[in-house]
């Protein structure tokens, strides 16, 4: 299940895109038309641009906007940055692997069918990008 964090870091990022604008968008706008508490938002956007996905700038205009065409921010990228693992185990992850403590993973039906889930996910989060979460 996608956790809070992530779901509003989708719906800022969706509103983001949705403004068109290459000025600088402020979070608390951000907060109030999407329903996002200011402080979680502040601590999410802040993450993002860490990352490298947005820039932020101060002052009386000041605010958040892209460091990179939405386009080119592929939905993985940003699923790895706020939640982590896209694997639902750890002993199936491509970034984050961790072998199982009681499992043999050559016999384990599990982790075959977890490969199975991930890489279907891992290729539908691989060719869409920010730009898609304002698509009609």
């Amino acid at each position: 299940m996608l956790s809070k964090k992530t779901q509003y870091a989708l719906q800022a990022l969706s509103y983001m895109v949705g403004k068109q604008t290459a000025s600088p968008i402020l979070i608390a706008e951000i907060a109030e038309e999407k329903k996002i508490p200011l402080k979680f938002l502040e601590n999410i956007l802040l993450e993002l641009r860490k990352a490298g996905f947005l820039e932020s700038k101060k002052g009386k205009h000041g605010g958040y906007l892209f460091a990179m065409p939405p386009e080119k921010i592929k939905l993985s990228a940003i699923f790895r940055t706020i939640e982590g693992p896209i694997a639902l185990l750890p002993c199936v992850s491509l970034h984050f692997y961790k072998k199982c403590e009681t499992c043999n993973e050559k016999k384990c039906g599990i982790n075959k069918v977890m490969i199975e889930v991930r890489d279907n996910t891992l290729a539908i989060l691989d060719k869409r990008t920010v730009a898609d979460l304002n698509a009609a």
